[in-house]
C-alpha cells in the first residue's frame, strides 16, 4: 500500500515545483496501487486550498474548482479511503513524537501522516518534505516519490 503527505496531495492539485513529478508518480501507480488517505489527508488538503484563496494566491472560483476536483477524484476512487481507527492513529502518532521529534523536529501533522501511513499497513510514503522523508525512512517506509 503507498500513502503520502499533503505535500504530494498539494502538488497533485496546486500547481507548484514538484507538480510534474506527482502527477509522473500518480500515472506510474495507475495500474498498481492508489494512494491511501487518512481524513487528515482530507481535511488539510481542502484546508490549504481555502487558504490559498483566503491569501489571494488564486481567486474563489479556482479555489472551488480544485475543491471540486479533489471531490470529484474521492468519488471516482482515484484513492484508497481505507478504514481509519483515529484514536490508534493518535497513539501512533504520540509513540513516534516520543522517540523522534526531539531529535527529528517533526510537526504534529507530519507525524499523523507518518502514523496514518503505519496504521493502513503502507510500505510506500510519497512526500516533498525532506524532514518528513527521514521520518517515515525511520520508521521503516520507503520514502518517494
Amino acid at each position: 500500500m503507498v500513502s503520502c503527505d499533503t505535500s504530494f496531495l498539494h502538488s497533485l492539485y496546486l500547481i507548484d515545483h514538484h507538480t510534474h513529478r506527482a502527477r509522473a508518480r500518480v500515472r506510474q501507480m495507475a495500474n498498481t496501487d492508489r494512494i491511501a488517505l487518512s481524513p487528515f489527508h482530507q481535511y488539510e488538503l481542502l484546508n490549504a486550498i481555502r487558504l490559498s484563496v483566503f491569501r489571494g494566491l488564486r481567486d474563489a472560483a479556482a479555489g472551488e474548482a480544485i475543491l471540486a476536483a479533489f471531490q470529484i477524484d474521492l468519488a471516482d476512487g482515484q484513492f484508497e479511503l481505507p478504514p481509519c481507527n483515529l484514536a490508534s492513529v493518535l497513539i501512533e502518532a504520540e509513540r513516534l513524537s516520543s522517540g523522534y521529534t526531539i531529535s527529528g523536529g517533526y510537526r504534529a501533522f507530519d507525524i499523523l501522516h507518518v502514523a496514518a501511513a503505519l496504521h493502513f499497513g503502507a510500505s510506500e510514503f510519497l512526500t516533498f518534505d525532506r524532514n518528513q522523508s527521514k521520518l517515515a525512512l525511520a520508521v521503516g517506509l520507503k520514502p518517494g516519490p
